[in-house]
């Protein structure tokens, strides 16, 4: 299901916002800084500071999420099904070393959420459809993050 280049977008961009349902039926959208590729069909994300998302999760366990890189604006929607996994068990033990790239912050996962990618959809900017390019996309989104970034964040 997750190919090469999905996985590839996942581990690069870490960053995915999870649309979940409210109690009410309105939409949460959340980031979360933490995901990791289990397999061919799940990722998951660490539970740091998400009590709405984890409450909407536990009622109803549908979700999307969305990842995009900055500078091509392309990137990938997975929607799927999210198992909520606690410290201590057995899954929990199994996946805990993926999590391993985030560092001090592994002292305040006490939770993580799997979830079984059941569609994947690219997302990609209209700019493409015009002649835009990664190349020229990837240059412009520089150079505008070079302008609000301070400092040497951007310097090549």
């Amino acid at each position: 299901m997750l190919s090469q280049d999905m996985k590839r977008i996942v581990d690069e961009q870490r960053l995915g916002f999870v649309a979940t349902v409210n109690a009410d039926g309105t939409p949460n959208v959340s980031p979360k800084g933490t995901f990791v590729v289990i397999d061919d069909e799940h990722i998951a994300f660490a539970d740091i500071r998400s009590p709405g998302t984890m409450k909407n999760l536990s009622a109803n366990p549908s979700l999307e999420v969305n990842f995009v890189d900055p500078f091509v604006r392309k990137g990938y929607r997975f929607k799927g099904t999210a198992q909520i996994i606690e410290r201590g068990s057995e899954v929990f033990k199994a996946h805990w070393p993926l999590f391993e790239r985030y560092g001090d912050l592994r002292d305040k996962i006490n939770v993580m959420v799997a979830i079984k990618v059941t569609r994947a959809l690219p997302l990609v900017t209209p700019t493409y459809d015009i002649g835009g390019t990664e190349d020229a996309l990837r240059r412009t989104w520089t150079r505008h993050f070079r302008t609000i970034q301070p400092g040497e964040a951007f310097q090549e």
